[in-house]
Protein backbone atom coordinates (compact mmCIF):
# COMPACT_ATOMS: atom_id res chain seq x y z
CA UNK A 1 0.00 0.00 0.00
CA UNK A 2 1.02 3.25 -0.90
CA UNK A 3 1.40 5.91 1.75
CA UNK A 4 0.70 9.30 1.04
CA UNK A 5 2.73 11.96 2.44
CA UNK A 6 1.58 15.23 3.80
CA UNK A 7 3.81 18.09 4.58
CA UNK A 8 2.02 20.82 7.03
CA UNK A 9 3.67 24.20 7.28
CA UNK A 10 1.98 26.33 10.08
CA UNK A 11 3.18 29.97 10.68
CA UNK A 12 1.52 30.36 14.58
CA UNK A 13 1.78 33.79 14.33
CA UNK A 14 -0.55 34.12 11.26
CA UNK A 15 -3.74 35.94 11.46
CA UNK A 16 -5.96 37.20 15.32
CA UNK A 17 -6.05 35.31 17.99
CA UNK A 18 -8.74 34.11 17.94
CA UNK A 19 -8.44 32.70 14.67
CA UNK A 20 -5.17 30.63 15.12
CA UNK A 21 -4.90 27.01 13.35
CA UNK A 22 -2.73 25.04 15.50
CA UNK A 23 -1.60 21.66 14.57
CA UNK A 24 -3.58 19.95 16.78
CA UNK A 25 -6.53 21.39 15.00
CA UNK A 26 -5.98 20.77 11.22
CA UNK A 27 -4.21 17.32 11.66
CA UNK A 28 -7.52 15.20 12.65
CA UNK A 29 -9.16 16.77 9.55
CA UNK A 30 -6.48 15.74 7.16
CA UNK A 31 -5.44 12.19 8.78
CA UNK A 32 -6.97 8.66 7.18
CA UNK A 33 -5.19 5.50 7.64
CA UNK A 34 -3.25 6.30 4.14
CA UNK A 35 -1.52 9.06 4.77
CA UNK A 36 1.42 10.29 6.96
CA UNK A 37 1.51 13.94 7.99
CA UNK A 38 4.53 15.89 9.18
CA UNK A 39 4.09 19.11 11.04
CA UNK A 40 6.58 21.75 10.52
CA UNK A 41 6.16 25.25 12.55
CA UNK A 42 7.93 28.41 10.88
CA UNK A 43 10.37 30.21 13.55
CA UNK A 44 11.56 33.50 11.64
CA UNK A 45 10.90 35.07 8.16
CA UNK A 46 11.67 33.10 5.46
CA UNK A 47 11.57 29.97 7.44
CA UNK A 48 8.33 28.50 4.89
CA UNK A 49 10.21 29.00 1.83
CA UNK A 50 12.78 26.70 3.43
CA UNK A 51 10.92 23.94 4.96
CA UNK A 52 8.86 24.01 1.45
CA UNK A 53 11.93 23.69 -0.68
CA UNK A 54 13.09 21.13 1.68
CA UNK A 55 10.05 18.74 1.76
CA UNK A 56 8.44 19.02 -2.04
CA UNK A 57 10.23 16.73 -3.36
CA UNK A 58 9.26 13.96 -1.27
CA UNK A 59 5.55 15.14 -0.36
CA UNK A 60 2.29 14.34 -2.20
CA UNK A 61 1.00 17.44 -1.05
CA UNK A 62 2.01 20.88 1.12
CA UNK A 63 -0.45 21.95 3.40
CA UNK A 64 -0.08 25.55 4.57
CA UNK A 65 -1.51 27.04 7.60
CA UNK A 66 -0.78 30.68 7.19
CA UNK A 67 -1.77 34.07 5.60
CA UNK A 68 -0.47 35.51 2.58
CA UNK A 69 3.16 35.98 3.76
CA UNK A 70 2.89 32.59 4.50
CA UNK A 71 2.07 30.84 1.45
CA UNK A 72 4.01 33.41 -0.67
CA UNK A 73 7.02 31.74 0.91
CA UNK A 74 5.90 28.18 0.53
CA UNK A 75 5.05 28.47 -3.34
CA UNK A 76 8.59 30.15 -3.80
CA UNK A 77 10.12 27.13 -1.37
CA UNK A 78 8.16 24.81 -4.15
CA UNK A 79 9.67 26.91 -6.98
CA UNK A 80 13.11 26.63 -6.26
CA UNK A 81 12.59 23.00 -5.56
CA UNK A 82 11.64 22.68 -9.07
CA UNK A 83 8.44 20.54 -8.11
CA UNK A 84 4.86 20.43 -8.80
CA UNK A 85 3.11 19.13 -5.59
CA UNK A 86 -0.73 19.93 -5.26
CA UNK A 87 -0.97 22.71 -2.41
CA UNK A 88 -3.30 23.31 0.13
CA UNK A 89 -3.95 26.93 1.60
CA UNK A 90 -6.01 27.28 4.93
CA UNK A 91 -6.22 30.71 5.09
CA UNK A 92 -5.90 32.37 9.00
CA UNK A 93 -4.21 35.72 8.14
CA UNK A 94 -5.45 39.28 8.51
CA UNK A 95 -6.66 39.85 4.73
CA UNK A 96 -6.71 36.24 3.12
CA UNK A 97 -6.69 38.19 -0.39
CA UNK A 98 -5.79 35.17 -2.01
CA UNK A 99 -8.24 32.67 -0.29
CA UNK A 100 -10.72 34.76 -1.11
CA UNK A 101 -10.35 35.53 -5.01
CA UNK A 102 -10.19 31.81 -5.11
CA UNK A 103 -13.35 30.87 -2.22
CA UNK A 104 -11.33 29.08 -0.49
CA UNK A 105 -12.71 28.39 3.05
CA UNK A 106 -11.28 29.22 6.20
CA UNK A 107 -11.97 25.80 8.20
CA UNK A 108 -9.63 23.06 8.14
CA UNK A 109 -12.75 20.70 7.67
CA UNK A 110 -14.08 22.05 4.55
CA UNK A 111 -10.18 22.47 3.03
CA UNK A 112 -9.75 18.76 3.66
CA UNK A 113 -12.75 18.33 2.02
CA UNK A 114 -11.98 20.06 -0.70
CA UNK A 115 -8.62 18.25 -1.07
CA UNK A 116 -9.89 14.93 -0.74
CA UNK A 117 -12.46 15.44 -3.65
CA UNK A 118 -9.65 16.58 -6.03
CA UNK A 119 -10.66 19.50 -7.00
CA UNK A 120 -6.70 21.28 -7.78
CA UNK A 121 -6.52 23.49 -9.97
CA UNK A 122 -3.17 25.31 -12.18
CA UNK A 123 -2.51 28.44 -11.33
CA UNK A 124 -0.39 31.69 -12.59
CA UNK A 125 2.59 32.64 -11.02
CA UNK A 126 3.65 36.24 -10.91
CA UNK A 127 7.37 37.46 -10.77
CA UNK A 128 9.26 40.32 -9.34
CA UNK A 129 12.96 40.60 -10.32
CA UNK A 130 13.40 36.68 -9.79
CA UNK A 131 10.76 36.56 -6.81
CA UNK A 132 7.28 34.73 -7.53
CA UNK A 133 4.30 36.14 -5.72
CA UNK A 134 0.65 34.86 -5.71
CA UNK A 135 -1.64 38.12 -6.22
CA UNK A 136 -0.27 41.45 -6.48
CA UNK A 137 3.18 43.09 -6.28
CA UNK A 138 2.40 47.67 -5.81
CA UNK A 139 4.69 50.55 -5.30
CA UNK A 140 3.68 54.31 -4.23
CA UNK A 141 0.88 55.58 -2.02
CA UNK A 142 -0.68 52.41 -0.95
CA UNK A 143 2.47 49.89 -1.10
CA UNK A 144 3.30 50.85 2.44
CA UNK A 145 -0.33 50.16 3.79
CA UNK A 146 0.73 46.15 4.43
CA UNK A 147 3.77 46.58 5.90
CA UNK A 148 3.70 49.36 7.46
CA UNK A 149 0.82 47.96 9.80
CA UNK A 150 1.89 45.96 13.00
CA UNK A 151 1.60 42.34 12.96
CA UNK A 152 0.36 42.91 16.56
CA UNK A 153 -2.65 45.21 15.23
CA UNK A 154 -3.42 43.07 12.25
CA UNK A 155 -3.44 40.35 14.80
CA UNK A 156 -5.89 42.48 17.37
CA UNK A 157 -8.39 43.75 14.23
CA UNK A 158 -7.81 41.34 11.13
CA UNK A 159 -8.64 43.22 7.64
CA UNK A 160 -9.90 46.18 9.57
CA UNK A 161 -6.07 46.81 10.53
CA UNK A 162 -4.91 47.81 6.94
CA UNK A 163 -8.02 49.72 6.48
CA UNK A 164 -7.59 52.05 9.37
CA UNK A 165 -3.83 52.54 9.07
CA UNK A 166 -4.07 52.84 5.47
CA UNK A 167 -6.57 56.04 5.35
CA UNK A 168 -6.37 56.75 8.94
CA UNK A 169 -2.75 56.96 10.41
CA UNK A 170 -1.02 56.45 6.56
CA UNK A 171 -2.65 57.65 3.49
CA UNK A 172 -3.93 61.29 4.17
CA UNK A 173 -1.10 62.76 5.93
CA UNK A 174 0.80 61.38 3.06
CA UNK A 175 -1.12 62.81 0.33
CA UNK A 176 -0.25 66.32 1.56
CA UNK A 177 3.65 65.91 0.95
CA UNK A 178 3.59 62.79 -1.33
CA UNK A 179 5.94 62.84 -4.36
CA UNK A 180 5.29 60.62 -7.81
CA UNK A 181 8.06 58.19 -9.13
CA UNK A 182 9.45 59.28 -12.31
CA UNK A 183 9.21 55.73 -14.51
CA UNK A 184 9.35 54.62 -18.03
CA UNK A 185 7.10 51.61 -18.03
CA UNK A 186 7.69 49.01 -20.78
CA UNK A 187 4.93 46.22 -21.88
CA UNK A 188 3.29 44.11 -24.38
CA UNK A 189 1.64 47.00 -25.46
CA UNK A 190 4.09 49.83 -25.62
CA UNK A 191 5.77 51.97 -23.62
CA UNK A 192 4.27 55.16 -21.30
CA UNK A 193 6.18 57.77 -18.97
CA UNK A 194 5.53 60.16 -16.70
CA UNK A 195 5.06 60.53 -12.91
CA UNK A 196 2.87 57.85 -11.06
CA UNK A 197 1.55 57.71 -7.70
CA UNK A 198 0.38 54.19 -7.50
CA UNK A 199 0.97 50.94 -9.64
CA UNK A 200 0.15 47.27 -9.19
CA UNK A 201 0.74 43.92 -11.30
CA UNK A 202 -1.66 41.21 -10.13
CA UNK A 203 -3.57 37.84 -10.63
CA UNK A 204 -6.15 38.19 -8.65
CA UNK A 205 -9.91 39.89 -8.66
CA UNK A 206 -9.08 41.79 -4.89
CA UNK A 207 -6.72 43.46 -3.52
CA UNK A 208 -7.72 44.07 0.49
CA UNK A 209 -10.90 45.57 -0.28
CA UNK A 210 -10.10 47.96 -2.56
CA UNK A 211 -9.17 46.97 -5.13
CA UNK A 212 -11.59 44.98 -7.56
CA UNK A 213 -11.00 43.69 -10.94
CA UNK A 214 -14.00 41.05 -10.79
CA UNK A 215 -15.59 42.93 -14.24
CA UNK A 216 -12.93 42.71 -16.15
CA UNK A 217 -12.51 39.76 -17.55
CA UNK A 218 -9.72 38.43 -15.16
CA UNK A 219 -8.22 34.49 -15.95
CA UNK A 220 -5.98 33.17 -13.23
CA UNK A 221 -4.02 30.64 -15.81
CA UNK A 222 -3.71 32.77 -18.91
CA UNK A 223 -0.11 33.98 -18.67
CA UNK A 224 -1.38 37.73 -18.10
CA UNK A 225 -1.17 39.60 -15.51
CA UNK A 226 -3.87 42.79 -14.99
CA UNK A 227 -1.86 46.24 -14.22
CA UNK A 228 -3.59 49.00 -12.68
CA UNK A 229 -1.38 52.95 -13.01
CA UNK A 230 -2.26 55.87 -10.78
CA UNK A 231 -0.83 59.13 -12.10
CA UNK A 232 -1.29 63.06 -11.53
CA UNK A 233 -2.60 62.94 -8.36
CA UNK A 234 -3.78 65.97 -6.10
CA UNK A 235 -6.00 66.80 -3.66
CA UNK A 236 -8.79 67.75 -6.13
CA UNK A 237 -9.02 64.83 -7.98
CA UNK A 238 -8.05 61.92 -5.31
CA UNK A 239 -11.22 61.50 -3.93
CA UNK A 240 -12.91 60.93 -7.51
CA UNK A 241 -10.19 58.70 -8.70
CA UNK A 242 -10.82 56.45 -5.55
CA UNK A 243 -14.31 56.46 -6.17
CA UNK A 244 -13.85 55.50 -10.19
CA UNK A 245 -11.49 52.42 -8.61
CA UNK A 246 -14.08 51.39 -6.18
CA UNK A 247 -16.68 51.41 -9.82
CA UNK A 248 -14.04 49.80 -11.51
CA UNK A 249 -13.77 52.32 -13.85
CA UNK A 250 -10.26 51.88 -15.09
CA UNK A 251 -10.67 54.26 -18.01
CA UNK A 252 -8.83 57.96 -18.36
CA UNK A 253 -5.78 59.60 -18.27
CA UNK A 254 -5.14 59.56 -14.81
CA UNK A 255 -6.09 55.96 -14.31
CA UNK A 256 -4.56 53.32 -16.33
CA UNK A 257 -5.42 49.38 -16.56
CA UNK A 258 -4.12 47.32 -19.06
CA UNK A 259 -3.24 43.37 -19.39
CA UNK A 260 0.55 42.07 -20.19
CA UNK A 261 2.76 39.24 -19.97
CA UNK A 262 5.71 41.52 -18.70
CA UNK A 263 6.67 44.74 -18.04
CA UNK A 264 10.01 46.05 -17.39
CA UNK A 265 10.21 49.10 -15.25
CA UNK A 266 12.89 51.70 -15.19
CA UNK A 267 12.52 54.50 -12.37
CA UNK A 268 15.17 57.33 -11.46
CA UNK A 269 15.42 56.25 -7.88
CA UNK A 270 15.06 52.72 -6.31
CA UNK A 271 11.33 51.32 -6.05
CA UNK A 272 9.95 49.81 -2.89
CA UNK A 273 7.53 47.03 -3.63
CA UNK A 274 5.31 45.55 -1.61
CA UNK A 275 4.63 41.77 -2.75
CA UNK A 276 1.59 39.36 -1.16
CA UNK A 277 1.50 41.84 1.52
CA UNK A 278 5.48 42.01 2.53
CA UNK A 279 7.60 44.74 2.05
CA UNK A 280 10.14 43.86 -0.93
CA UNK A 281 12.72 46.26 -2.05
CA UNK A 282 13.85 46.88 -5.71
CA UNK A 283 16.63 48.59 -7.80
CA UNK A 284 16.36 50.89 -10.48
CA UNK A 285 15.25 48.36 -13.17
CA UNK A 286 11.97 46.37 -12.06
CA UNK A 287 10.83 43.14 -14.58
CA UNK A 288 7.80 41.17 -13.95
CA UNK A 289 6.94 38.57 -15.88
CA UNK A 290 4.71 35.19 -15.54
CA UNK A 291 5.15 31.54 -15.08
CA UNK A 292 1.92 30.32 -16.74
CA UNK A 293 -0.04 27.72 -14.66
CA UNK A 294 3.29 27.16 -12.53
CA UNK A 295 1.71 25.74 -9.27
CA UNK A 296 -1.41 23.53 -8.63
CA UNK A 297 -3.63 24.58 -5.93
CA UNK A 298 -6.61 23.24 -4.04
CA UNK A 299 -9.42 25.54 -4.98
CA UNK A 300 -13.33 25.94 -5.34
CA UNK A 301 -14.83 25.49 -8.80
CA UNK A 302 -14.62 29.10 -10.27
CA UNK A 303 -14.75 30.47 -13.80
CA UNK A 304 -11.18 32.10 -13.42
CA UNK A 305 -9.41 29.14 -13.29
CA UNK A 306 -9.55 26.11 -16.24
CA UNK A 307 -9.98 22.45 -15.17
CA UNK A 308 -6.67 20.44 -15.24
Amino acid sequence: MTVEKITLIVNPKAGMDRKRLMPEVVVPTFKTEDNEITVRLTQRAGHAAEIAKECAPESDAIVCCGGDGTFNEVVNGVIEAGADVPLVYIPCGSTNDFANTLGIPGTPAEVAAMYRAGSVYAYDVGVLNGRAYTYVVSFGVAASLSYTTPQKFKNLFGHAAYMINGFVIHAIPILATLKPAKLKIEYDGGTLEGNFYFGAVSNTTKVAGLLNFDTCGVKLDDGKLEVILVKDVNAFNAVPIFRRIRRQDYSGDNLIMFKTEKLKITSEAPLDWTLDGEECKAGLVSDIGVLKRRIRVVSAKTDLLSAE
